[in-house]
């Protein structure tokens, strides 16, 4: 063998080997899933602290396998239309509010009676026993996947025309609520007119006077930066917003145990994270708003609100029963 057909020889068994080498990379890159994930709030938001532990634990878990792709600020649409999405498989997981979810799941419109839960510890204690476990699991009877319940926080009331520390001075605001019959009705018993729209659209309909006010919790007036056309908050904490991570059986019916398990952890993971940052919030956020020049009302007797409201309990138990709502006032939490 000559010296010069040895050489050959080695160049085209490196260059072989390279090239299978770079073969198998370009095919572990590919094999890579990329997981659509989407919310309606901004990349700066307690959602998006959740997404990015979604993210980073189920890239961990799974090497790599999977990778997540955050769509916020409503990028695939209202919480309506992507939890449609999930359904239909074009969108892969969802943090969502519950607000729109009992038009899809009707058990969990007890989660938006009115003065439910009295503060974090309850709320929290029920989602995460047997009750939010139940809510979860009847998910999958509508074309769902319910993985965690994550949070929001306790709603307050926002508005542009005055202050508002009784249903009396709410009268007649045109508040904009969530698309969720439960807590329209609460509204309407306070005399106030509900108008129900996606969340993208808020911002706008408040800018231009389309509706005087909104109510959510202090993580989405922050990260919403609702100051800017808002000047009343009330600290009404009219009713618990939890959130939920949600999933497309169209997904996750495909993959094996360990896979599904990997999305779980990564769901535990970013409700997690949520909570811890929707406590941050309401310790810091309320004096942010005030330096932002919003006034903020904090002494609020709750009674006149909490009696006017009562009729959204008749409403809800002569339509779903009150088997639901009597295991929540029973749960040992």
């Amino acid at each position: 063998m000559t010296a010069t057909f040895a050489r050959r020889t080695l160049v085209t068994a490196i260059t072989g080997a390279t090239a299978a080498a770079l073969a198998m990379g370009s095919l572990s890159a590919q094999a890579a899933q990329t997981i659509n994930l989407g919310h309606t709030l901004s990349d700066s938001s307690h959602y998006s602290v959740g997404a990015d532990a979604f993210k980073e634990t189920l890239e961990r878990l799974s090497d790599g396998e999977f990778e997540v792709a955050e769509h916020p600020s409503g990028a695939l649409g209202g919480e309506r239309a992507m939890i449609e999405g999930l359904q239909i498989g074009t969108v892969d997981v969802v943090i969502t509010s519950t607000g729109p979810l009992g038009n899809f799941v009707p058990g969990t419109y007890v989660l938006d009676l009115p003065f439910l839960f009295k503060d974090y510890d309850q709320a929290r204690c029920v989602l995460d026993g047997e009750v939010g476990q139940d809510l979860l699991d009847q998910m999958s009877e509508h074309d769902l996947v319910g993985l965690a319940w994550s949070e929001n926080g306790f709603r307050h009331m926002t508005n542009s025309k005055r202050p508002v520390t009784s249903p009396g001075d709410a009268e007649g605001l045109k508040v904009r609520t969530m698309e969720n019959k439960v807590h329209m009705e609460a509204f309407e018993q306070m005399g106030v007119h509900p108008t129900p729209m996606a969340f993208p659209e808020v911002f706008t309909a408040l800018q231009q006077g389309t509706v005087d006010g909104q109510e959510n919790p202090i993580t989405v007036i922050v990260a919403t930066k609702f100051w800017e056309v808002q000047d009343h908050l009330s600290l009404t904490g009219h009713v618990y917003s939890p959130a939920v991570v949600l999933g497309s059986p169209i997904l996750l019916d495909g993959l094996s145990e360990e896979e599904r398990g990997w999305f779980e952890q990564a769901a535990q993971a970013s409700a997690d994270a949520t909570r811890e940052e929707v406590s941050r919030l309401e310790s810091e956020g309320v004096e942010l708003l005030r330096e932002k020049g919003m006034t903020v009302e904090t002494e609020i007797d709750k009674a006149p609100f909490q009696e006017a409201v009562k009729p959204a309990y008749q409403i809800y138990t002569d339509q779903y029963g009150s088997e639901m709502l009597d295991r929540v006032r029973a749960s040992d939490c």
